[in-house]
């Protein structure tokens, strides 16, 4: 147990992390409320009724990644906003292109899979005493992995769909509803589907961060904007003391230690780096070559993100235009639409 002086302690020694930390849960509880409210609206539906109505939650959106691509192509190629899903959209369009200057925030700040890869490294991390790290030929054939599904959507969806059909995509009826199938995949689970999570979440517990660094390809679209190059981790070579502490916090597996600077996709902005090293201003993020505050990158990320959302609210670019005659039709038909 600790005291509250450790607690203090502690926080002043890493207060990114402890911050970090604390946004990552919040934000998986505030998903949760999210999904139980978006539970309670499909129920109304689903017991023709007799459960009272409530108003379904915009950002369960953010969970349909590829009806968003489908959307932004729209978007980009012809100038239609996607009505049908626009919180989706929204979220997508931010998220990726935040990148480009604060790296993958997205992951290492508010994404609830990473958030849950990590907590699970932590356990395992505690269990065995240390975690295991593929040798780096096999790290190159994991790491891979993703990039090759990333590819194999953007292959269907970007180049192979032809733009009619992408938006007869977006007004099907199978589009209209995916978030509740996405939401019943889970709940009505398979028994194959469930040993894979399974087994995905025993990987994490023994490499950390595993579904983020080597299967997830959203993760690895996000990763694209850091191909810019503009904000980076330097590490400054006269004053390393080849401690290996950076390279041992960072949650990606990253070999901060080995490096002049981390342009890899794979980092998250997360900072475990930096307050791990005990050598003041021998790592730093920098920005167009100039160094920054610590709290810059996730204090804008944040209020990029945010503020985003709250634009979209404000001008009408967050709440679906599916009506609620659409839903009483559409969900008693669920089993069949898409099969």
């Amino acid at each position: 147990m600790y005291n509250k002086a450790t607690i203090v302690r502690k926080f002043k020694r890493k207060p990114i992390q402890w911050t970090r930390n604390t946004v990552q849960l919040l934000f998986s509880f505030f998903l949760l409320y999210v999904g139980w409210k978006f539970y309670q609206f499909y129920n109304h539906f689903a017991s023709m009724g007799v459960e009272p109505f409530v108003e379904r939650p915009g950002a369960v959106e953010g969970f349909l990644p590829i009806s968003s691509l489908v959307a932004f192509k729209v978007w980009v190629t012809t100038g239609q906003f996607d009505m049908i899903h626009p919180a989706g959209l929204v979220l997508f369009t931010i998220i990726v292109f935040s990148s480009i200057l604060f790296r993958k925030a997205f992951c290492g700040w508010l994404c609830p899979v990473g958030t849950m890869s990590e907590f699970l490294g932590k356990i395992g991390k505690n269990l065995f005493k240390k975690q295991f790290e593929p040798p780096k030929w096999l790290s190159v054939i994991l790491s891979s992995l993703k990039y090759l599904l990333l590819i194999a959507f953007a292959k269907v969806i970007i180049f192979d769909m032809p733009i009619i059909a992408s938006i007869d995509f977006i007004n099907s009826p199978y589009n209209k509803i995916a978030d509740i199938k996405m939401m019943l995949f889970f709940l009505e689970i398979s028994a194959f589907s469930l040993k894979v999570i399974v087994i995905l979440m025993l990987l994490s517990l023994f490499i950390k961060n595993f579904w983020c660094r080597f299967l997830c390809p959203y993760g690895a679209l996000i990763g694209l904007g850091s191909l810019f190059q503009l904000s980076k981790i330097k590490r400054n070579e006269l004053t390393c003391i080849d401690c290996n502490q950076c390279t041992r916090a960072c949650p990606q597996g990253i070999k901060v230690a080995q490096k002049k600077a981390v342009m890899t996709p794979e980092c998250t902005a997360c900072f475990s780096c930096i307050e791990a090293c005990p050598v003041k201003d021998t790592l730093n993020m920098t920005v167009a070559t100039k160094k920054v505050n610590k709290w810059v990158i996730p204090s804008a990320f944040l209020a990029v993100f945010f503020g985003a959302i709250i634009v979209a609210k404000l001008t009408g670019h967050w709440q679906s235009t599916i009506t609620y005659q659409d839903f009483q039709e559409l969900i008693p038909l669920l089993d069949y639409i898409g099969h």
